[in-house]
């Protein structure tokens, strides 16, 4: 029997509907990890976590699978969150498929940072997202008052193109980073991609490719929880520290290459604090630091204060930053909300910045009016 055949028996019967659940059934381990915090609320965001990461997966496998005809979507969001999604980032991302050449249409709106890149590999296959090429709005040649602007993506560059974009065989995505100071005030851009030399209209849904499509969700839920869990699990042993992240390894997972990370956990008690503070803020395009929970997903950012940036921190008078993490707001300036977590992970981001600079941390305890002790 044929591969074709068999993905229509399984369709027909319901075999791939019962092997999607079953699949889908085994991610749900790695909520239940040993060292995963075992509360009410770190379990109840667990499950809703992987319920996100399927409303992703399917987006990504499903809908938007087709590099014949893509379309790009959101792969985090405000109530879909995947390691340490920015919380000053709108996120696009589009299936390409290398053999083939595509063009971006575009405008460049007035958001402050935006970047390009095509990857490959997959958190469903190899648990890597390596970059295959990297634009940078810097680098974007754009024509009129509103800053339109052509890409074309290829392995060779055509002679013609104004601004060009790099994939390889390999390459099966688009991922654009939009990153505001002020999400009231900047205008994101608006993007478009078509492939080049495409057919009319994409074909009827087949049963491979619906196979196919849930396969590779499911893959991904359970892929990306672990690999993430996995991240959070490593942080331990340096809780309440921020130390410089293994960049490397953020960058096979799809970081930016214009990005310097730092990772690690937290945990407090009711009457402590964690002050981060930097001696003095780089020159840098932006940056920003953020609380997740234990999935690595930013904390409720549209009804807490979880995270500052560049626009939204008050410097120091003496052009450092300090920042405080605590349950209560000990009336800084700079407080950020632990929302009803015990325990978490945070991650800090300078953005372009020519000289970092590493931050230290330390724990105090609050006072019951709140000051420090």
């Amino acid at each position: 029997m044929s591969m074709g055949s068999d993905a229509t028996q399984a369709v027909i019967s319901g075999q791939a509907w019962d092997e999607f659940c079953d699949a889908l059934k085994r991610a749900g381990q790695q909520v239940l990890r040993a060292e995963t915090p075992a509360t009410e609320l770190d379990r109840a965001e667990g499950w809703r976590y992987l319920t996100r990461l399927l409303r992703i997966g399917l987006e990504m496998h499903l809908e938007f699978a087709d590099p014949d005809f893509p379309g790009f979507f959101a792969p985090s969001h405000e109530t879909g969150k995947i390691g340490a999604d920015n919380p000053d980032n709108l996120y696009m991302m589009a299936r390409i498929n290398g053999a083939h050449g595509y063009r971006i249409r575009g405008t460049r709106g007035s958001v402050s940072y935006l970047s390009i890149g095509t990857q490959k590999g997959g958190y469903e296959t190899d648990g890597k997202m390596e970059q295959t090429g990297f634009i940078d709005v810097a680098d974007l040649q754009l024509d009129g008052a509103d800053g339109r602007f052509e890409i074309v993506l290829s392995d060779v560059r055509p002679a013609d193109a104004r601004n060009w974009l790099r994939i390889e065989a390999a390459s099966n995505a688009v991922i654009v980073r939009q990153t505001f100071m002020d999400r009231s005030q900047e205008r994101p851009a608006q993007l478009t991609i078509e492939r080049l030399h495409k057919d009319a209209a994409p074909a009827p849904l087949s049963a491979a490719r619906l196979t196919q499509g849930l396969g590779n969700a499911t893959r991904f839920v359970e892929g990306t929880a672990q690999l993430f869990a996995n991240w959070a699990q490593s942080y331990l042993p340096h809780v309440n520290q921020l130390p410089l992240a293994d960049q490397a390894l953020c960058q096979r997972v799809g970081g930016d290459p214009n990005i310097l990370y730092y990772h690690s956990a937290w945990q407090l008690a009711p009457d402590e604090a964690l002050v981060i503070h930097v001696a003095r803020v780089p020159d840098c395009r932006f940056w920003n630091l953020q609380i997740n929970n234990w999935w690595m997903e930013s904390l409720d950012y549209r009804h807490q204060r979880i995270h500052l940036n560049k626009h939204s921190a008050q410097l120091d008078a003496d052009g450092g930053v300090t920042m405080v993490l605590s349950h209560r707001d000990p009336g800084h300036a700079n407080w950020l909300h632990t929302t009803g977590h015990d325990i978490g992970t945070m991650c800090l981001r300078w953005v372009g910045a020519a000289e970092p600079v590493h931050p230290t941390t330390r724990v105090v305890r609050l006072g019951a009016q709140g000051e420090w002790l």
